[in-house]
């Protein structure tokens, strides 16, 4: 090659900075993915976002470092377009799909979506079915 042999401690060497590179690459991904753990386990609302930030903001640092405390962040928010429970079980359903985690589906999910023509009823109480008009036969008069 260039004028010297390669003997068994040549290759020792190769083999133990091929396993620390190797090493270092397992730990740079585990060390960008935590922010989107810690947000998943804090059952954070925007724990997705958390967790593509935590990953795409790791070699320039600082977006990592805002992942990283966003993840922290209080998740004590209302959000105004859902009940609580609406919002917490949205949420829930939400880290189940992140962690894949397969859930049955819930009997409330079927309550919960609106029937065409259903009035929304306050929160507790079962809206009475409405009444669904048959649609006129063709050559009726409507």
């Amino acid at each position: 090659m260039l004028g010297f042999e390669l003997d068994f401690w040549d290759y020792a060497t190769f083999l133990t900075l091929g396993l620390a590179g190797l090493a270092g690459l397992v730990i740079a991904i585990f060390v960008a993915g935590l922010p989107g753990q810690i947000a998943i386990a804090r059952k954070h609302p925007d724990a997705e976002a958390v967790k593509i930030m935590g990953y795409a903001g790791f070699l320039p640092v600082v977006p990592w470092i805002q992942a990283f405390i966003w993840a922290f962040k209080p998740t004590d928010i209302v959000d105004i377009r859902r009940f609580p429970k609406e919002e917490a079980q949205a949420i829930d359903e939400d880290i189940a799909r992140l962690k894949d985690v397969r859930r049955p589906v819930l009997d409330d999910v079927a309550k919960r979506a609106p029937r065409p023509g259903a009035a929304r009823a306050a929160p507790g109480v079962d809206a009475p079915a409405a009444p669904v008009a048959d649609a006129p036969k063709p050559g009726e008069p409507v």
